[in-house]
């Protein structure tokens, strides 16, 4: 069973007017909600459940999505509450729902990748967390991981550094135990977590070929409009 956690409670401001009275996953792509697409593809990689982490304008994804029968998952919810988690302390708030080991996505992500071989190679790693990584050159975003020999060296949010040549693909598998011993109501970053286990050699890596899609840009939502106009026949 493949579970899978999305960040989906962000207020997107950066593509502000699109985001003001819709969450970032509801943003209509060839005329249907982003996460239309993004649920399609889960299902077809064999993901059974899913836990939306959710926030900002949350009743639209709600009601859209609902319990995911009409993708063939189960999806059920999560709400930070009144005051926002951020990306790690909703996934701590999220626990209960999830398994021992799962996925988290970033609900701006569209991934055309093997979720079931990724899980195996996490599993087989033996270590607590694996992060996909992709060869960015610095192409989409600011690299932000050192990634050379197969093994995940350091990984840095805004560092800009020349060893750097890699970029978080936006796919990441966990271990429970990396998010037990924080509280529930405390605000907690991922990113920060990742670093932090990165630099006791506790994350792993795989290196993705496949280039990612996001909508958290306008450029990005340009591209995935034209990948899904390019392949909607095998969406």
């Amino acid at each position: 069973m493949l579970t899978v956690a999305i960040l989906a409670g962000g207020f997107a401001t950066r593509i502000r007017p699109l985001t003001e009275t819709i969450p970032k996953s509801m943003i209509e792509i060839c005329g249907q909600p982003f996460v239309h697409w993004q649920m399609k593809q889960l299902a077809k990689a064999g993901v059974t459940e899913v836990v939306f982490c959710v926030a900002y304008k949350s009743e639209a994804i709600v009601d859209f999505v609902g319990d995911g029968s009409n993708y063939g998952v189960r999806v059920r919810y999560s709400h930070d509450g009144p005051n926002q988690l951020g990306t790690g302390g909703a996934i701590v708030k999220a626990l209960p729902l999830l398994d021992k080991k799962f996925f988290v996505l970033y609900g701006d992500s569209y991934l055309p990748i093997d979720y079931s071989k990724i899980f195996r190679i996490y599993v087989d790693s033996n270590k607590p967390a694996l992060m996909t990584v992709y060869a960015n050159h610095g192409r989409f975003d600011a690299s932000n991981v050192d990634f050379s020999g197969g093994e995940l060296r350091r990984y840095q949010k805004g560092l800009n550094s020349t060893e750097m040549t890699h970029i978080d693909y936006g796919l990441n598998c966990f271990d429970e135990s990396v998010f037990s011993r924080f509280s529930s109501t405390v605000t907690l970053d991922l990113g920060e977590v990742c670093s932090h286990l990165a630099s006791q050699n506790l994350l792993a890596g795989y290196e993705v070929v496949e280039r990612f899609y996001e909508i958290g840009s306008h450029q990005g939502i340009k591209d995935f409009t034209t990948f899904v106009e390019r392949n909607m026949s095998d969406l």
